[in-house]
């Protein structure tokens, strides 16, 4: 089969730290070319792919200080992509709505996952606007804003089977935070509920612009005054897989609809169970008291923080496997392909 993948210009693809989407558009490209189809990758020129790359830009938009305005980058991916629509069986897009235009002309060969949140009004009024796009969700909780358009599928994220490997023991016996420091991932709740279960606590996140002032007043002050938490940083592939396979959980207290939330299962790839909010996509991948526990407050997350000795860490593991693999997701996304070819 002839596809496209068409990706954020964010970040490379895969991102060299954070990139949630850029990472996913990855697992799903390589996978797909290991399995013989003639995949081409419409992203930034840093990306490393098998895929033939079409680069729309020469570094990703977010580590390019030059950059000013992306929408100039994303117009000219825009018209790369509308001068080879004709190569291509199907043409999957990820995320960026500013293609929409374009895809409604062309919509039959066509699914865009959308990987971000749907409940601010002005991307609720956006999509009602395009009801006939086909759209795959990467969770069905993330649909609810919007459920009155296209949806052909809800495909979860999945990643490589050997990418994170299983760690049977957490031999660094901390509690761990991946992400983002911002008021919606909730960093602040994470260490008070590290603090109030007596555990140590690791945060691994990337600092936003928008959310310098968040992290000087709120959280920074938050991880002087608490000896047992540690801040590490922005972390990269590499140092994911020891920074999540010796913590004995990862905590994840989301304040909002987390459409689905990637590094629940690279904890469940490593074996370490997830403490996680009942907030949108969550109760969809964490299977309460068997791959982590879903709680309601910060009193049922310290309490689960203290029954992680209760949970199997190869349970862990196999809910991963059973779940969550880039196989799982490809062949997904190779049925969804076929039925646009077959109309």
């Amino acid at each position: 089969m002839r596809i496209a993948q068409i990706a954020p210009l964010d970040e490379a693809v895969p991102p060299k730290l954070y990139g949630g989407t850029e990472r996913v558009v990855s697992y799903l490209t390589e996978e797909l070319v290991r399995q013989g189809h003639q995949v081409t990758l419409f992203a930034s020129g840093d990306s490393a792919t098998t895929a033939e790359l079409v680069s729309c830009c020469d570094t990703a938009l977010r580590i390019n200080p030059a950059v000013k305005d992306p929408l100039p980058h994303n117009i000219v991916q825009l018209e790369q992509v509308r001068s080879r629509v004709d190569e291509f069986d199907v043409l999957h897009f990820h995320g960026n709505i500013l293609y929409f235009p374009l895809v409604r002309a062309i919509r039959r060969k066509t699914i865009t996952t959308l990987h971000g949140r749907l409940d601010l009004p002005d991307l609720i009024a956006f999509h009602l606007a395009f009801p006939e796009v086909p759209r795959v969700s990467i969770s069905d909780a993330q649909r609810q804003p919007i459920p009155a358009v296209n949806w052909v599928a809800t495909v979860p994220h999945g990643l490589p089977r050997d990418l994170l490997p299983f760690s049977p023991t957490a031999e660094g016996g901390y509690l761990a935070f991946l992400g983002r420091i911002s008021p919606e991932k909730r960093p602040d709740w994470a260490i008070e509920i590290a603090a109030r279960a007596g555990m140590s606590l690791k945060i691994a996140a990337k600092i936003d612009n928008t959310d310098v002032g968040y992290w000087r007043d709120i959280i920074q002050p938050m991880i002087a005054r608490i000896s047992q938490i540690e801040f590490v940083g922005e972390i990269n592939e590499q140092q994911k897989a020891a920074f999540l396979g010796n913590a004995k959980a990862l905590l994840f207290p989301i304040d909002w609809p987390e459409p689905f939330g990637l590094a629940m299962i690279e904890a469940m790839s490593c074996g370490t169970p997830v403490i996680a909010f009942r907030r949108g996509s969550v109760p969809e991948v964490v299977e309460d008291r068997a791959s982590g526990f879903v709680v309601a407050s910060i009193e049922e997350a310290v309490a689960a923080a203290r029954k992680l000795g209760q949970l199997d860490r190869g349970v862990v593991r196999r809910e991963f496997e059973r779940r969550f693999t880039v196989e799982r997701m490809a062949r997904h996304y190779l049925t969804i392909y076929e039925q646009r070819l077959n109309g």
